[in-house]
């Protein structure tokens, strides 16, 4: 049985990632030059400053200049909050012209991973190892394994502490930074 993801520091944020599809792919989103608990723990707080649920259709059709002013008030929720607000809304708008909203719908009725691989490229701001982590986070935590998943998540796909899709826990994102700070000083 997968285990949820917990690694935030905020058990409010992780029940949502957990529980909100389009929570989850904002976080992948934005889990670009910034810590990796803060870019999951951003669509809660995105959600927080909304005052409501995340709603595909919403931030699709919202000013663009509202969303990044939300990403832009302090803290911010990126490091960069105009662009990241700007592919927040892409990504938004790609999934209501093409998904009617609804995330789940990229991974439901899947004859095989590779089709899965091929949805997920069309995203914005999902390139290919991006994809390649996203099909072994929706495996690993979500049970959402289609015929050929480990092949297109590669080494994402085996045991250990690669990625977003290994994070069960604190103390396994703690794990994860100690081995790419292995990887980094042993190239």
């Amino acid at each position: 049985m997968p285990t949820p993801l917990h690694f935030t520091g905020d058990p409010a944020a992780d029940a949502l990632l957990n529980t909100d599809p389009l929570a989850l792919l904002i976080g992948m989103v934005l889990d670009q030059q910034f810590p990796i608990e803060r870019a999951f723990l951003s669509p809660f707080r995105l959600q927080q400053r909304l005052g409501r649920p995340l709603k595909t259709n919403d931030l699709a059709r919202m000013p663009s200049e509202t969303l990044i002013e939300i990403f832009s008030d302090k803290p911010a929720l990126h490091r960069f909050p105009k662009s990241m607000a700007q592919r927040t809304q892409e990504l938004c708008r790609y999934l209501a012209d093409h998904y009617d909203g609804n995330p789940v719908d990229i991974w439901s009725n899947l004859p095989d991973a590779v089709c899965l691989r091929e949805r997920l490229l069309q995203l914005p701001g999902f390139g290919d190892k991006k994809v390649k982590i996203f099909v072994a986070l929706l495996a690993k935590r979500f049970g959402v394994a289609p015929q050929g998943w480990e092949k297109i998540s590669g080494r994402y796909s085996t045991p250990g502490f690669h990625s977003v899709a290994d994070l069960d826990s604190p103390e396994a994102l703690s794990q994860l930074r100690a081995v790419r700070a292995a990887a980094k000083t042993n190239p």
